[in-house]
């Protein structure tokens, strides 16, 4: 299973996808993966930090949507004043 978490004001949404029904082409596991990566496109488009976080592994920053992650987490970018 993969998963997106999108940190905001609200606390964290999330997405959810098998990796393994995306991989033989499941439609409904497709659909997921694709919005998560559009999340994720517009997110970073807009100053967001991406970090892959996995068992056993330290989160990892990353700048392109990894559809085989464990889970990655998005933070908006800090606006300050």
């Amino acid at each position: 299973m993969g998963m997106l978490r999108i940190m905001s004001k609200r606390g964290d949404d999330h997405i959810v996808w098998d990796n393994r029904r995306a991989a033989v082409g499941d439609p409904e596991a497709e659909a997921a993966v694709r919005e998560a990566e559009r999340i994720f496109n517009e997110a970073r488009a807009k100053g967001a930090t991406a970090f892959k976080v996995g068992d056993g592994v330290g989160p990892t920053r990353i700048d392109q949507f990894d559809r085989t992650a464990e889970q990655i987490v998005l933070v908006p970018r800090v606006v300050g004043g």
